[in-house]
């Protein structure tokens, strides 16, 4: 089992060029289950059946993982039966696994109060705080992705056209574009820079002892300092919700879709393969139903009573038993 299991790390490495990442966490998942499967006296796949994968999805559930990522093991077991499938190797086959039910995906993010408080904390009078509005402003205008940004190179940046192109999940590439503050904020930090790294953003060095001074190294900036300084500014704004670098990539989809962007639209701009995927944000448009709503609902009814309110009274023709009476009066 763990020798086809490499097998098929290497061919989603190799043939289908799947990120380092995204192979190192199959890996992960699919250790786990030949782990299990091992215990339950199970090593070749030809012996695997619907009572074992039963006894997985029960173990998964019971260790208090979430639904979600439990689906991101069963996804990778079925991708390993497809591929030994594939490779005319017995076993069970993938479409007898069904991944867990999920209830609706909440996400979460920032509105345009809660943006401007994040986008205002770096201090611009530090090459720390220019680096910082820069990547921030690049998150809300383009909805990269964190590993994407990081790998980025300043030679992949065009800023007179406002645009260019990225190489997202599965070695997809996409157009994204630049508004006019995230161009003017990364401007602003490559005339700051003074070091000879071909990233466009860069980690910074410990303060030098003798001069105190903090040197630029080349090394890009990592991930998951960026999501220590995204969380370091939520805190300083005073924002409660808990903010990612996805939660701005999360922003800037739901931005656009408020604003009337299609769907389709946004499924390219975020690199979805699938538009399934992007409709995660449509829960957005609940507020401009509203609006349609309160709008157009009984405008009719609204138009004809106030057409009739407004509407100069008729003058009553008289009868003779009107007249009679106004006489007598």
């Amino acid at each position: 089992m763990n020798k086809l299991i490499t097998d098929f790390l290497e061919y989603l490495e190799v043939e289908r060029g799947r990120a380092i990442l995204t192979v190192q966490n199959y890996d992960r998942y699919l250790k786990n289950f030949a782990y299990f499967a091992k215990e339950n006296k199970i090593e070749l796949p030809g012996k695997i059946d619907s009572e074992l994968i039963t006894k997985y999805r029960l173990n998964l559930n019971r260790s208090g993982i979430s639904k979600n990522t439990q689906n991101y093991y069963l996804i990778a077991l079925r991708s390993f039966l497809k591929f030994l499938n594939k490779k005319n190797i017995p076993t069970l086959a993938a479409e007898q696994i069904e991944l867990a039910k999920n209830g609706e995906r909440q996400i979460t993010f920032l509105d345009s109060d809660e943006l401007e408080e994040l986008l205002n904390k770096p201090d611009l009078s530090t090459i720390q705080g220019i680096r910082d509005r820069a990547i921030l402003d690049l998150f809300f205008s383009t909805g990269l992705r964190v590993s994407e940004l990081c790998a980025l190179k300043k030679e992949d940046i065009n800023l007179e056209r406002s645009e260019f192109s990225v190489k997202g999940k599965g070695g997809k590439v996409r157009v994204v574009f630049l508004d006019h503050e995230a161009k003017v904020s990364i401007e602003r930090y490559l005339n700051h820079r003074h070091d000879k790294s071909d990233y466009l953003f860069i980690s910074y060095g410990h303060t030098k002892a003798d001069c105190g001074l903090r040197l630029a190294v080349s090394d890009p900036i990592t991930p998951r300092s960026v999501q220590r300084m995204i969380h370091k500014y939520t805190l300083e704004a005073g924002i409660t919700k808990h903010v990612t670098p996805h939660v701005l990539r999360h922003s800037f989809a739901t931005d656009l879709l408020m604003s009337g962007a299609d769907l389709r639209s946004v499924q390219s701009l975020l690199g979805h393969s699938s538009v399934t995927t992007t409709q995660i944000y449509t829960h957005v448009t609940d507020r401009h139903l509203q609006e349609v709503h309160v709008a157009f609902h009984g405008l009719r009814r609204r138009d004809n009573k106030e057409t009739k309110e407004n509407a100069p009274e008729e003058e009553t023709e008289l009868g003779p038993e009107d007249i009679k009476k106004e006489e007598t009066l």
